[in-house]
């Protein structure tokens, strides 16, 4: 793994991203001689959303649009004159 002083990192930031994304291999940013962060590759995300990946995994199993009890058989109902 590459190892780069902070204020080599601060003078060439823009340059080190590109490389990083380019050559995927992570840089450990140095001050004073000890690690302070790394710089990683983001991960490869096969979808724009998360939600996207849930595509296919799903089952309905009946009517998910119509409520599940009437009107008269919810207690809220009863709180109300009529």
């Amino acid at each position: 793994m590459k190892e780069i002083q902070s204020s080599e990192f601060k003078a060439k930031c823009l340059a080190i991203l590109d490389e990083v994304a380019k050559q995927g291999e992570p840089i450990t940013i140095l001050k004073r001689g000890k690690p302070v962060a790394q710089l990683v590759p983001p991960t490869r995300r096969l979808h724009r959303f998360p939600q996207h990946e849930l595509i296919g995994t799903v089952s309905i199993l009946g009517d998910v649009v119509s409520p599940t009890l009437s009107a008269h058989e919810w207690e809220a109902e009863d709180d109300f004159p009529r």
